[in-house]
């Protein structure tokens, strides 16, 4: 069935692109961003076309997109799940393939610093924008925000979100804003994962664009928690990061923080679709309940 659903993938955009548009327009949207359980429970899937397909000790886990795609069928269909945030090409597969229905769906708009290169700092738009998320009648667009002190670039990156921002928010769509602090060592690009760092991050991402009404930011886990969510009145979710070893200790650490007034939901990509056992749907079952 694997097989004859990829041919039919293939087949459909060789010879029949529009069908995208009309999947598109014929999809059942969400009636809101919140789920049966009153939160965002969303399935991340952006990290290919930032040429980030590593998963815990998987160098290439995300480069077989026949699997990618079964994965993401698999977790969208479990209960409580209500939302998918990707790139076009990954979005209008899952259009295709009918996964969408019912479900928030949330465009990649900056995917230009790729990983691994000098130029990985420079997170220019190079995927959706607001229009074309309005048009295909998705519920918002998400934008990668690192800052780094010593790269004068970042004030590109900053000024471009917060276009995105206004943007978005003109439609009356969500705009997901990913902040960190960042910085180079030894030529990698490491975000800065403490309170402090996250605070500031925040404060700055909070302030971007004409309106906040519209913005929701996405935030790793840090020590104190608390004190870091502290900075910011505007909704919150909780991303996943990297895979760990100890899914245990990760579900209490968002266990802990969807405690916390400001966070509402869960963002995760590989840590469900590519989790320690590769048991997705028991991954994700877990963190819908913690929910």
């Amino acid at each position: 069935m694997r097989e004859e659903l990829l041919q039919e993938l293939i087949a459909t955009r060789v010879h029949r692109p529009g069908a995208i548009a009309e999947a598109a327009t014929n999809r059942v949207r969400a009636s809101s961003l919140l789920g049966e359980h009153g939160r965002l429970m969303m399935i991340a899937a952006d990290h290919p076309a930032r040429g980030a397909l590593r998963a815990g000790e998987r160098p290439l886990a995300m480069a077989d997109r026949a699997d990618l795609l079964e994965r993401l069928v698999l977790a969208l269909s479990r209960p409580g799940v209500n939302g998918v945030l990707g790139t076009p090409d990954v979005l209008e597969d899952l259009l295709l393939l009918g996964a969408l229905d019912g479900k928030v769906v949330v465009g990649s708009m900056n995917r230009g610093g790729l990983a691994g290169t000098v130029f990985e700092m420079d997170d220019r738009f190079t995927g959706y924008d607001a229009a074309a998320i309005a048009a295909a009648g998705f519920e918002g667009g998400k934008m990668l925000t690192r800052i780094d002190p010593d790269d004068p670039t970042t004030v590109a990156t900053l000024e471009s979100c917060g276009h995105a921002v206004s943007d978005l928010a003109a439609h009356g769509l969500m705009a997901m804003v990913e902040p960190f602090i960042s910085h180079r060592v030894d030529g990698r690009v490491r975000n800065e994962l403490t309170a402090e760092a996250m605070i500031r991050a925040q404060t700055v991402a909070a302030g971007l664009g004409r309106t906040s009404a519209h913005t929701w930011l996405k935030v790793p886990i840090v020590e104190e928690m608390e004190r870091a969510m502290a900075a910011t009145t505007l909704p919150a979710v909780i991303l996943g990061g990297e895979v760990g070893q100890d899914q245990d200790a990760t579900f209490a650490s968002w266990a802990k923080a969807l405690a916390l007034p400001t966070v509402q939901g869960l963002v995760i990509g590989r840590s469900l679709l590519y989790p320690p056992g590769d048991d997705v749907a028991a991954a994700v079952d877990a963190a819908v309940g913690l929910l």
